[in-house]
């Protein structure tokens, strides 16, 4: 393993955290019941939730940048 194989299991576990740690917005009782209110669908997200999407999107991208980096590194 490369250093580029270590910051790709750090950031996938890192990612991991952040996803686990976001709120749903979904009901599971609405998928059983038949109701689906739509009245705080279109809420705009802010604070803690907006730095946890943030934050994933960006741990995502450098994720995907950082494999097809390590691709084409050469490995000892």
């Amino acid at each position: 393993m490369i250093w580029i194989d270590y910051l790709i299991v750090f950031d996938s576990i890192f990612l991991a955290i952040v996803v686990m740690m976001m709120h749903s917005t979904d009901n599971i009782s609405d998928a059983f019941s038949g109701e689906k209110s739509e009245l705080f669908k279109n809420k705009k997200t802010r604070g803690f939730e907006l730095f946890l999407m943030r934050t994933a999107a960006a741990l995502a991208v450098f994720l995907v940048v950082a494999v097809v980096l390590s691709n084409n590194l050469p490995h000892s």
